[in-house]
């Protein structure tokens, strides 16, 4: 296995930003977000590449090493393609020129921070599925040991619950009945945010099937924020409920879900339940739909008994059975576009064909560069210390994924910039022309991608369970028997490479390093502002806005890039004149766009993410029909975002609300009772369990009180209400004390709530206490407390928890629309595209 880089050879951050700067044109988005991703570094945090163009190398050496060793034995057939015949050899050097400037194909993140780089030991796969949850607590504890050892090689996970029995069922242990699947959600979620990934946050799927008797609890539990955030969750829609749904019938859940003799049963309205999963979606858009049926019977690998779905990666645009896993590569479709936004521009369909062909190629590559990551991460595993016992579950995790790659060589070939090529070629987005270009490029891909699997077929060897009458029953091989009727006679005899081929996954970041519009979507804004933080003491900055808490923003203007593009091509400047124009993701025909996703869908294996962007005042009626509509045209899925429905803070757009909630707490500046109401919330502060003690007046928090779950206040974890009694100590100083009844009626006193907590964050508390008692409204407390700039992480975590706590107590119908950045504080940073939010100014996301 090769070892591309020296770690003797560092360069400075300047240096680095120096050279990237220039290799992106000075887009500073662009320089920073590859340096923070994907810049090789040394395990001191040293660079060791200077820009991209390093980058492509060493990922091209890797590519070019195992064509090579292929080179060796396959040999011109006459059953290959015509292109297959004629073709020359793909060595590092052509693929370094596919690579080069982002132009043509752009291997996603794990891709590009993990090929060559021998300063970790990383998984290349962007989507793991693990196993569905079995159904014990031995199960649980199994598969949450399994997402720890994943998010740790940086891999996405996805993980289906519809395995485990509903709660209050019987089980035989000292429980006597189980709180159900739902319950075990936030140890997953838990999980994820716990396991860092080099600065990189971990993404996790939890997904459940409609049929479940525990669903409507699993659809409703991330209608509170503060819960269950490091997991997004979706439903698995059957087509038996979605036609109750339209046809206004009964619909029987189930457990288990394929039984045909089911343990428990219990028949609902499906239009109920469908109006609290679209009143759920337009309120968060969570949870998101999954149409299951469509995923298993319009797919090329689901139909393989041991391939069946099991869930989907945290984007969903891979299903998979579990102890699965694919890796992504996206090509550039802008680059394929000559002459863009003049008279003469064109699609260059022959260069696209040739490419996509040579990039199904390094996706097969891929695998096998893939699994020799594994080899590496089992080495390191046999190497350890631990007992074996203990390495056991990682093994076999390891050991069942290598295996399940080889068998099937599932790949992910998708694309990016599809707005920014339909521009460029004159089009408006969501127009007939453009379904008509977009079915051509589709096509091309499809045609390319299955010439190139077969010809694999032929010179590597077909995938290993490859077999022709299951193949027949795929709705996708069908298609391909209609429509390609050549293609699928050559697959019919030969057989393929890769068990599952293309998808459109979410490319995020790598849209911001190729300057281009991501995936399937349309072009979000055209312009807009972006913040950057800035010293107010400097005399040198320029600020342009200051938050409430006096953090100075200098603010800059900053175009789409291809829209600069036209802007200098044409020499115009109106946007009305531009193909751009009415086409934003806030702009178009949403029909349209779900016509645009069926379309690509036909001629896609696996699934496709991507977002339909929807104003704040949508109804929930509207959300409801886009998702039939979605249903009723094919496609597998889709996110329908509410602007303003997933962000941070919570701020009433209610002025009268407002007003009636300043005047309700005035009272609260009054002499305080002796003895008030208080709710427990418990939370992690890092890895230490804590809670917070909330005393309430007329059912609004009035004080609060934090601390590590430890010695003396150690609460049983039943307790969730008691009271917090105003005392005094034989000095005469005040002493608060919390009581509560236990399970046999008495009153337990704990003395002393300042002596059970550390007096740091005690006094911290104090000061929030002290903000609640005169009156300020819950969604500004929680404001104050997120924005508070503390010194360490392990407060900065407390802090986190403590707002997670009062977040409970923001009044109901109170609306998200904060769109502030996590990572950059950028106050109106956050923009929901391809099912994620990522941040305009610093890039920050969960994909990509």
């Amino acid at each position: 296995m090769s070892q591309t880089v020296s770690p003797s050879i560092s360069y400075t951050y300047k240096d680095v930003l120096e050279q990237s700067l220039e290799y992106f044109n000075n887009d500073e988005l662009a320089a920073t977000t590859w340096i923070n991703k994907y810049c090789l570094k040394d395990k001191h945090g040293n660079y060791l590449e200077k820009s991209p163009d390093e980058m492509h190398l060493r990922m091209a050496k890797e590519f070019g090493r195992v064509e090579n060793k292929y080179a060796s034995t396959e040999t011109v057939s006459e059953h290959l393609s015509d292109y297959g015949k004629n073709r020359k050899p793909l060595d590092e050097t052509k693929i370094y020129q596919l690579f080069k400037d982002f132009k043509y194909v752009i291997p996603q993140g794990s891709v590009m921070f993990g090929l060559g780089n021998d300063q970790v030991i990383a998984s290349l796969s962007n989507c793991i599925v693990v196993p569905s949850v079995l159904d014990s607590y031995g199960g649980v504890c199994h598969t949450d040991e399994q997402l720890a050892q994943l998010f740790k090689r940086r891999c996405g996970v996805g993980v289906d619950l519809s395995e485990l029995r509903p709660k209050d069922a019987l089980v035989s242990n000292a429980a006597g009945s189980t709180t159900g699947a739902v319950s075990f959600m936030n140890r997953f979620s838990n999980t994820t945010r716990e396991v860092a990934q080099n600065g990189r946050r971990g993404a996790l799927m939890l997904t459940m099937d409609v049929k479940h008797p525990d669903i409507e609890d699993f659809i409703t539990i991330k209608q509170d924020l503060t819960k269950i955030t490091g997991a997004n969750i979706s439903i698995r829609l059957s087509d038996e409920f979605m036609q109750a749904v339209v046809n206004d019938t009964k619909f029987t859940l189930q457990w288990p879900i394929e039984s045909k003799d089911p343990e428990y049963t219990k028949e609902i309205d499906a239009k109920d339940l469908w109006d609290k999963i679209i009143t759920c979606a337009h309120n968060t858009a969570e949870p998101g739909l999954i149409f299951w049926d469509r995923q298993h019977h319009y797919s090329t690998s689901s139909v393989y008994p041991e391939f069946k779905n099991s869930s989907t990666n945290p984007c969903s645009e891979i299903a998979m059975q579990g102890g699965d896993s694919c890796r992504l590569i996206a090509v550039n479709l802008f680059g394929f576009v000559e002459a863009p936004f003049t008279k003469n521009a064109k699609f260059n369909f022959k260069k696209f064909y040739e490419v996509v062909y040579e990039t199904q190629r390094l996706m097969d590559d891929l695998v096998d560069l893939e699994l020799e990551a594994v080899e590496r991460i089992l080495a390191k595993i046999n190497a350890d210390p631990e007992p074996e016992a203990i390495k056991r579950t990682e093994k076999d995790l390891w050991n069942l994924l290598a295996e399940t790659g080889k068998k099937g060589r599932r790949t992910g070939l998708g694309f990016t910039a599809l707005a920014d090529a339909i521009a460029a070629l004159g089009i408006k987005f969501d127009t007939d022309d453009a379904l008509a270009v977009v079915n051509d490029i589709m096509k091309t891909k499809m045609t390319a991608e299955f010439d190139s699997s077969i010809d694999m077929a032929i010179t590597r060897g077909q995938f290993e369970v490859f077999n022709r009458n299951i193949e027949d029953t795929s709705e996708f091989v069908q298609m391909m028997a209609k429509e390609f009727p050549e293609m699928y006679e050559r697959m019919i005899e030969h057989g393929r490479r890769n068990i599952s081929i293309s998808t459109v996954a979410p490319t995020g970041s790598l849209s911001m390093l190729a300057q281009v519009s991501s995936g399937i979507e349309p072009v979000f804004l055209l312009s807009y502002v972006r913040r950057r933080k800035v010293n107010t003491n400097d005399e040198n900055s320029k600020v342009d806005f200051v938050d409430e808490l006096g953090d100075g923003f200098e603010e800059f203007t900053v175009y789409h890039k291809k829209y600069e593009t036209w802007m200098n091509t044409t020499g115009k400047s109106d946007v009305a004149e531009s193909p751009y124009a009415g086409a934003t993701a806030p702009e178009i025909d949403w029909k349209k766009r779900v016509e645009m996703q069926a379309l690509v869908q036909k001629y896609t294996t696996h699934s496709i993410s991507s977002t339909i962007n929807l104003a704040s005042d949508v109804t929930v009626d509207s959300v409801g029909d886009i998702y039939v509509d979605s249903w009723q045209k094919g496609l597998k899925g889709i996110t329908v975002y509410r602007d303003g429905s997933r962000s941070g803070i919570l701020v009433s757009t209610d002025q009268k609300t407002k007003e009636q909630t300043i005047t309700s707490t005035e009272t609260l500046t009054a002499k305080r009772p002796d003895r008030i109401e208080a709710e427990i919330v418990r939370f992690h502060n890092d890895s230490e369990k804590w809670l917070a003690v909330i005393g309430l007046v007329d059912g609004r928090p009035y004080e609060i009180f934090t601390g590590q779950m430890k010695d003396a206040f150690n609460l049983p974890q039943w307790v969730e209400k008691g009271w917090v009694t105003k005392n005094r100590n034989d000095d005469g100083s005040s002493r608060y004390d919390f009581q509560y009844i236990d399970s046999e009626g008495y009153k337990i006193t704990i003395e002393g709530l300042s002596r059970s907590f550390d007096k740091e964050f005690w006094n911290y508390a104090k000061l929030i206490s002290g903000v609640l008692r005169h009156g300020m409204p819950i969604p500004y407390v929680v404001d104050l407390v997120q924005n508070l700039n503390l010194y360490d992480d392990h407060i900065n975590t407390w802090k986190n928890g403590v707002a997670r706590a009062l977040k409970r107590f923001v009044p109901e119908g109170t609306e998200a629309l904060d769109k502030k950045c996590p990572n950059c504080n950028d106050p109106d940073g956050l923009i929901f595209e391809e099912g994620c939010l990522k941040c305009k100014s610093c890039g920050d996301s969960k994909c990509g």
